[in-house]
């Protein structure tokens, strides 16, 4: 893939292929707060110190939904910057806690690629993300499938060729 490119197309995929998506992200206490108000989620456990300091984990819990949303967010421009869309999300796991002041980073590993059955301009990409703390634990996993568009073929606009309005 050539350093300047956007994203990989479907042919840049290599199956076996682990890619580390950087820089990390640390969780801010107000990046917790506002996500558990934008998303309406009501447990104490998020946004309550007092009551979180009463459970095993002794501090509010970062909402395992924001988790998710970053370290996705964190794989767009190596796994999905080209794609058409996501398919499937087989599972997630959290075998760790996070709390505001972690900082994630993310990898992600090449499993499967096959073209599209119905859509030849298009492949399926099977990809498991890994999230990690900055002490190396192991924070979240989860698996999924993207649609990902072949390099000319049309199936998303070329954004590093996009014409501007009137050209």
């Amino acid at each position: 893939m050539p350093d300047f490119q956007m994203g990989r197309w479907y042919e840049d995929f290599v199956v076996g292929e682990v890619i580390k998506h950087r820089p990390g992200r640390t969780i801010l206490e107000s990046d917790n707060t506002w996500f558990t108000l934008l998303t309406n989620n009501t447990h104490p456990i998020h946004f309550d110190a007092h009551y979180a300091s009463k459970t095993q984990f002794g501090k509010p819990l970062v909402n395992s939904a924001l988790t998710l949303a970053v370290v996705a967010g964190m794989t767009v421009t190596d796994t999905s910057y080209r794609s058409v869309a996501n398919l499937e999300w087989t599972y997630i796991k959290m075998p760790a806690p996070v709390f505001a002041g972690d900082t994630l980073y993310s990898e992600s590993e090449i499993l499967d690629k096959r073209e599209s059955k119905s859509r030849p301009d298009r492949g399926i990409v099977t990809i498991k993300t890994r999230a990690y703390n900055q002490r190396g634990e192991l924070v979240m996993e989860y698996e999924r499938k993207s649609m990902a568009a072949k390099k000319g073929m049309g199936a998303i606009p070329d954004y590093d060729n996009i014409a501007l309005d009137g050209e």
